[in-house]
């Protein structure tokens, strides 16, 4: 696939992957372009189909991951996710380095096709700090809190494994964590903004 290199943002809901992401696309407008999950669920208020996600029914889905539609795609509470290759070459298609946002078995089944990402891990800088930020939201019930707990001591864990990410990046200081963030993508920033130019 032509254009800049996709990048693959993982870790545990709760270090700041959306804070860093939303801080990545207000300061490189025009560069990345958001790769559109699918999703058997149901919209939330003010959700839009194919802004948020691609709100699709479980047939429609199931069918698209039959026939190798999907890079990477996994089931939570109940809910399909996932994204396909057509979400992804779109974003490409337009010369934006396209991001997508996926769980550590999402990266694992990303490792096995020849999207060719960089992989970025952001991880909290210990499971008290998550809880703790996790808590402060007061978004979730005790026992979904402790579901995520779960699956980001899973994650932070499987982070530190040799050869999955290209870097991690511990979210204690969020500046320094931008700052690490945007150079590990520096080449294709420049890359893009190189052929804005032209």
């Amino acid at each position: 696939m032509a254009g800049p290199r996709p990048v693959v943002l993982s870790g545990p809901s709760g270090a700041g992957k959306s804070t860093l992401l939303k801080k990545l696309l207000k300061d490189y407008e025009g560069v990345f372009g958001f790769c559109v999950s699918h999703t058997t669920r149901n919209p939330r208020p003010g959700e839009e189909d194919g802004k948020d996600y691609h709100f699709v029914s479980r047939e429609t889905m199931q069918q698209g991951i039959n026939n190798g539609e999907f890079i990477e795609n996994a089931e939570f509470s109940g809910n399909m996710y996932g994204t396909s290759k057509a979400s992804v070459e779109d974003v490409q298609a337009q010369n934006l380095i396209c991001i997508l946002d996926v769980d550590i078995q999402g990266v694992k089944n990303i490792k096995k096709t020849d999207l060719n990402p960089i992989y970025v891990s952001i991880q909290p800088p210990s499971i008290e700090i998550l809880e703790k930020r996790l808590r402060d939201r007061q978004t979730e019930t005790e026992e979904s809190l402790q579901k995520r707990l779960e699956a980001a001591r899973l994650d932070m864990e499987l982070s530190k494994e040799p050869g999955i990410f290209d870097i991690v990046i511990i979210n204690d200081d969020l500046e320094e964590a931008y700052e690490k963030l945007k150079e590990v993508l520096t080449e294709e920033i420049k890359k893009v903004q190189e052929s804005k130019k032209s």
